[in-house]
């Protein structure tokens, strides 16, 4: 069934963009517990599976959390401050989630009270400081070797997004983000929500916050109750390809147009890369590339983001529709 966010313009003012290293955390887990639904990962389970069984007994009480397919309890994605939080200041925010907030979640997604589940109901804080250490423990075995390929996808996305936001607004905004979310004049639609009966809610006038999530493919998740601002958590533009190592195919009417490499770049730069994230990945050298990038900027066919010590190259609108044109031919 539905679940309708009534939308005023203040909160259309206050919407924003941001992404998570706790919740791709979170949503990983729920990737290793049920692999065949999220068959783009596969590579990364394979790596990381034979550890998450032997970390069985250090990631119990998170695991019982997330034990649910679709309705994970709020507390554990408390939605980030800033547009790119690191893991630490999203543990920080973990750890101060009120106790109330903690027993009312446990409460409303039913969560099987096992013996450790019972004890983070009685005792939050403490429940809360060891679950952090938990999520840090396997973040650093799981995660952290694949962070910078991971949040290069995330930080594309944003980029995209702004993108389309600048270009035609909110109505541009919603369009492509999930089969599952439908923007109108005055409110968000999500058909994803597990109840029952329509729910009808109102942004409270604090906007969205909008998450990409390489890991919450191929569903949204969304936390519209108070104390935090309402979010939608939705799978990030090209989590298909996020595993994937070699050149791909090359459309060959692209070629004829740009040549050879300079097409080759662009269907690679379907996410945001560095000249050496494509050096991998085409077998080209990093000086080649960057002389064919520089011609495609000139055409303005791909821009160029600092993302602290790297550049980010990113295809344009107009070089979207080139490669996208080409390959459906």
């Amino acid at each position: 069934m539905a679940l309708e966010l009534a939308f005023t313009t203040e909160d259309l003012a206050r919407t924003r963009l941001a992404f998570s290293a706790l919740g791709e955390a979170v949503m990983s887990i729920r990737v290793i517990k049920n692999p065949s639904y999220h068959a783009p990962h596969l590579p990364w389970v394979r790596q990381v599976q034979p550890r998450f069984r032997q970390s069985a007994s250090t990631l119990a009480l998170l695991s019982e959390l997330i034990n649910a397919p679709i309705r994970i309890p709020d507390f554990l994605t408390p939605p980030p401050d800033g547009p790119a939080t690191d893991l630490e200041a999203d543990l920080r925010r973990l750890r101060t989630v009120k106790p109330d907030q903690v027993r009312h979640d446990l409460e409303v997604f039913q969560i099987r009270r096992t013996r450790r589940v019972q004890d983070l109901y009685a005792d939050p804080k403490d429940g809360l400081a060891r679950l952090a250490d938990s999520i840090r423990d396997y973040w650093e075995w799981a995660l952290a070797p694949h962070w910078p390929r991971i949040k290069r996808l995330l930080d594309g996305d944003v980029f995209y997004r702004a993108r389309q936001m600048a270009a035609g607004g909110a109505r541009l905004l919603f369009r492509d983000l999930h089969p599952q979310v439908a923007w109108r004049s005055d409110a968000i639609v999500f058909t994803h929500h597990p109840e029952h009966r329509p729910k009808f809610r109102s942004a409270r006038g604090e906007g969205l916050l909008l998450t990409p999530s390489a890991f919450v493919w191929p569903r949204i998740s969304t936390i519209t109750r108070p104390p935090w601002q309402p979010s939608l958590l939705y799978p990030a533009r090209g989590v298909a390809a996020l595993w994937e190592s070699g050149t791909g195919g090359t459309p060959t009417a692209l070629a004829g147009v740009v040549g050879r490499t300079k097409a080759l770049l662009l269907v690679q730069l379907q996410t945001p890369a560095t000249t050496t994230d494509l050096a991998a990945r085409t077998g080209l050298t990093t000086g080649g590339i960057s002389q064919h990038l520089t011609a495609l900027r000139n055409a303005r066919l791909v821009t160029a983001n600092r993302d602290r010590n790297h550049v980010l190259y990113v295809r344009t609108m107009l070089a979207d529709s080139l490669v996208e044109g080409a390959v459906s031919r």
